[in-house]
């Protein structure tokens, strides 16, 4: 295999159509069902799956077959199969579904519109995940275009993640024993700790999601009227979630999301922090005079990949400023968002959470924790020598620096999923989420040349699976 053919067509194909495409989807608001509960109706995400799937069905990759599924109720699936010249098949894992807008975007920038600017292309959904099903059908027809033999491929792209892949399930019911038992999954929707080198993701945190709500008053009451004599729904709720999480270091408090950390995962975890250093808070856009939580960068890593966390990211009940009035507010209801460690019992999390924050209610409130929803975490199978070398070999040669191996504070349910059907499946989880990218907030951007190199790399352990199963097949 020719190396420099192999980047200089992948190159092509980017700069030819897939930039081009990627900006016509970034156009689309195809928000999770989520964050649009009328997603069918208004249409987006049919015109995204749409997109993809016309620009798949247009590249020169023979016998390749291209299909939406869908569902009664349900988003739907892109699901591409290409029939491979050796026994096996390698899964291929993307999403494309997005988040909400979320304020902030610089002057020139926003969610919806695309923006080409030194070499980053911005808007929301590009890096998180749209890009994924262009660079690993890309990375596939590098290879076809060179006569290297390859497993089956099968690529499956999917519209409800950001959703918590509630829909997923009944897809691969449907989809049966049409994926076949692959040996390899690659997935291209984790972060990267900077643009120089390939990171492997071994870890991925649980999600738990509900709502607390604390209502106090059938009606809202004239504060000098009421405070002293009905408490207040938000001193309730400080009680409640201290009994959550320490409200001074923020540590988390309840057993059942505590976990012993793998001693090869610490090991990947200090070497990852050597590379980083400072990076690893400086990566965050800190407001001027704000401190990380830890001066350790091994500290913050562990924080952020294997240790439980809690953010409230909404709100109910509250006024804006400018039109809160002098009253005792009757309601308040948060949203909690809290980051489970890899090997945490998501259903037992969130029993445990609900039992904590709705026993004894001070001075009687009524309080609920609802509409909770736990996506577990993951912790990847040890790598086989030849995928570790595999990926090492790849960062090598594409970006000149070694592979770095590390968790992920986020989540992708499908991977979990995908671990219990398949224990004996090897995975490539990897990602262009690096520093600033920003994915879910304001000034998403995809890192072009990152993007384009990442491309190669599954390009280069493609290749080398192949040379795997052709040894075992003899």
């Amino acid at each position: 295999m020719n190396i420099e053919q192999l980047a200089t067509s992948i190159n092509k194909v980017w700069d030819d159509s897939i930039v081009e495409r990627l900006s016509a989807y970034i156009r689309i608001p195809n928000k999770s069902p989520m964050f649009d509960p009328q997603w069918e109706r208004n249409g987006h995400m049919e015109s995204a799956i749409n997109l993809m799937a016309d620009w798949c069905r247009a590249q020169p990759v023979a016998g390749m077959r291209v299909d939406v599924r869908r569902l009664p109720g349900r988003t739907p699936l892109l699901f591409i199969d290409i029939p491979g010249e050796l026994p096996g098949s390698v899964l291929l894992y993307g999403h494309l579904d997005k988040q909400p807008e979320f304020p902030g975007w610089l002057p020139g920038l926003s969610a919806w519109e695309p923006v080409l600017r030194d070499g980053r292309l911005y808007g929301r959904g590009g890096a998180d995940d749209g890009y994924a099903v262009f660079s690993s059908l890309t990375a596939i027809a590098a290879l076809k275009a060179q006569k290297v033999p390859l497993a089956r491929c099968v690529l499956l792209i999917e519209a409800c993640e950001e959703s918590g892949s509630v829909d997923l399930p009944a897809h691969l019911d449907a989809l049966g024993d049409e994926i076949g038992d692959p040996s390899l999954v690659i997935c291209l929707d984790a972060e990267c700790g900077n643009y120089s080198q390939v990171w492997c993701t071994t870890s991925l945190r649980g999600n738990l999601t509900g709502k607390l709500r604390v209502r106090v008053l059938n009606e809202g009451v004239h504060s000098g009227m009421a405070t002293g004599i009905a408490p207040t729904p938000f001193r309730i709720i400080e009680q409640l979630m201290a009994r959550l999480e320490n409200p001074v270091t923020g540590d988390v408090l309840i057993d059942e999301l505590q976990v012993t950390i793998p001693k090869d995962r610490r090991e990947q975890v200090t070497a990852a922090a050597q590379v980083l250093g400072a990076e690893v808070a400086g990566k965050v856009p800190f407001a001027k005079g704000v401190q990380a939580l830890s001066n350790d960068p091994v500290e913050l890593l562990i924080n952020n990949t294997w240790r439980a966390t809690i953010a409230i990211t909404g709100a109910d009940g509250l006024p804006a400023v400018g039109s809160a009035g002098n009253v005792l507010l009757p309601e308040i209801s948060l949203k909690l968002s809290l980051r489970l460690p890899p090997t945490t019992d998501g259903a037992a999390a969130a029993k445990a959470v609900k039992d904590a924050l709705e026993r004894d209610p001070p001075y009687g409130a009524q309080v609920s924790f609802e509409d909770a929803s736990a996506s577990a975490g993951w912790n990847a199978p040890p790598f086989a020598p030849w995928l570790q070398e595999s990926i090492m070999n790849a960062s090598r040669r594409v970006y000149g620096e070694d592979a770095i191996h590390l968790g992920c504070g986020g989540t992708i349910p499908f991977m979990g999923m995908l671990g219990a059907r398949f224990p004996r499946t090897q995975f490539f989880i990897t990602g262009v989420l690096g520093p600033q990218s920003n994915a879910h907030g304001p000034n998403e951007f995809l890192h072009i040349e990152y993007a384009k190199k990442l491309t190669a790399c599954v390009s280069l352990v493609l290749a080398d699976h192949s040379l795997v199963v052709s040894k075992q097949a003899l």
